[in-house]
């Protein structure tokens, strides 16, 4: 999985976790999207020791999620899928076609939000003294492991692990990269200096936010409190986080386009046939309990 995404915040995103499990690319999105849980489960568990009782809840929690979310959603995301098809299919999109298929997949994001947030808030407001505490300390070495992966020894080591991250998620909806690709790839991350280090930082202030919160947790507030978190990610986050995913989507557009336009046919035959391939997993998929 990509978005370099260890993070709290997707643990409770519960279906964006299903999103980019089906999205960003699986060896089977069948057996993925129908497993998806038991991997939330062992995620959650690898923050928290949960008991028995919170164990059963969250497994009850996510299957009524995952059965709302194979009924109603995946239908959107086969409509996007197939709209996707037919715009590449006459030639390289343009910058707007382009834009509208990203707003198309982040329109996905808030119903999957929200519905998300009574499955954290059932298990957060379980939680008890020595489980908080748990989770803080493994939230804090997340955190140093992260800073330690992502933030190289120099700027520009930073830039071109960042880089190798980018290829590799356009890669799953592209194709392997050539040359020009590439160096487009590693220009864009270039100019993307510092990014990594408010990502970490927004990461930080999101984590304190939810501890925070869990201090109130018996609270009759938590729940709205949780909800804005969620709901509310990038605010909560900080300004420069917020700024800089406005701008990166900006960005995203560009290179998406840039990348299409260097290599068009082999490009656009492989964006084709993965929108054609997660298409036909989508059709198959039922809403039978796992």
């Amino acid at each position: 999985m990509s978005f370099e995404n260890r993070n709290l915040c997707n643990i409770l995103n519960l279906p964006v976790l299903l999103l980019l499990i089906t999205l960003a690319g699986c060896s089977s999105t069948k057996l993925a999207y129908r497993y998806a849980d038991w991997g939330v489960v062992w995620w959650v568990e690898d923050y928290v020791s949960l008991t028995t009782d919170q164990k059963q809840q969250l497994n009850s929690d996510i299957e009524q999620l995952r059965q709302w979310h194979c009924s109603t959603e995946l239908p959107r995301y086969q409509a996007w899928l197939e709209q996707l098809q037919s715009d590449v299919s006459d030639g390289p999109p343009d910058q707007t076609t382009i834009k509208h298929h990203q707003q198309q997949l982040f329109s996905f994001f808030p119903s999957l939000l929200e519905r998300a947030t009574p499955v954290a808030v059932n298990l957060l407001s379980s939680l008890n003294n020595k489980q908080v505490e748990e989770l803080t300390e493994n939230m804090a070495q997340s955190q140093q492991e992260m800073e330690q992966e992502f933030l190289a020894d120099s700027p520009e080591a930073t830039a071109e692990a960042r880089a190798e991250r980018t290829a590799e998620r356009v890669e799953r909806w592209l194709g392997e990269l050539n040359r020009e690709q590439r160096d487009i790839v590693r220009q864009w991350s270039a100019n993307r200096s510092g990014q990594t280090e408010i990502w970490l930082q927004g990461r930080r202030n999101w984590q304190q936010a939810l501890l925070t919160a869990l201090e109130k947790r018996n609270e009759p507030t938590f729940e709205a409190e949780l909800e804005y978190l969620i709901l509310n990610s990038e605010s909560v986050r900080g300004d420069a986080y917020k700024a800089m995913m406005a701008e990166s989507r900006v960005a995203m557009t560009s290179l998406m386009h840039d990348l299409i336009i260097a290599d068009d046919s082999a490009t656009l035959a492989h964006l084709q046939n993965r929108a054609a391939e997660l298409n036909s997993d989508f059709e198959v998929l039922t809403c039978s309990p796992a």
